[in-house]
């Protein structure tokens, strides 16, 4: 929570907002996430290390960032690749060159 509640956090994602709710009964400690579009996520605190909940919010947060991208731009989501197109090329990108960079 410290790092989601940090000075940078905020200023890199004034939307995001940190609320804290101490329980007094015997439920496990549970963290909950609400992203912009209204779904929540709830994680057991006690099991799962709070670099893996970072982690996953940052990946819903790239995946609704691009959904927002489609809509904008009037494209349905989500995108229905044909699975013909899977295996050509992509456009502007020489395979060979790409392959010597991973090496």
């Amino acid at each position: 929570m410290a790092q989601c509640n940090s000075r940078k956090a905020r200023e890199s994602n004034p939307a995001c907002q940190v609320e804290v709710k101490r329980r007094t009964d015997e439920h496990p400690p549970q963290i909950t996430v609400t992203f912009v579009n209204g779904v929540e996520q709830a994680f057991d605190a006690t099991s799962t290390p709070a670099q893996i909940i970072r982690t996953m919010i940052l990946e819903k947060g790239q995946t609704l960032e691009t959904e927002q991208m489609f809509r904008e731009a009037g494209e349905s989501w989500p995108a229905i690749i044909p699975k013909e197109e899977l295996s050509q090329p992509a456009p502007g990108v020489n395979p060979r060159k790409a392959e010597e960079k991973k090496q």
